[in-house]
């Protein structure tokens, strides 16, 4: 049975995989989703730091 990891670079190496990459690079271009992006990724943090 293929790990996760396994299973998710051969999903990234599909067509399907590919188009999805290319769609997520487009989106984080725009200067809103960055920010969107930043605040998540600063609430995510936010929380690990904590559950510690």
């Amino acid at each position: 049975m293929p790990t996760l990891s396994e299973r998710l670079r051969e999903f990234f190496d599909s067509p399907q995989g590919k188009r999805l990459v290319e769609q997520g690079q487009r989106q984080l271009s725009k200067p809103e989703n960055q920010q969107k992006a930043k605040r998540l990724l600063g609430k995510l943090r936010a929380g690990r730091t904590e559950k510690r």
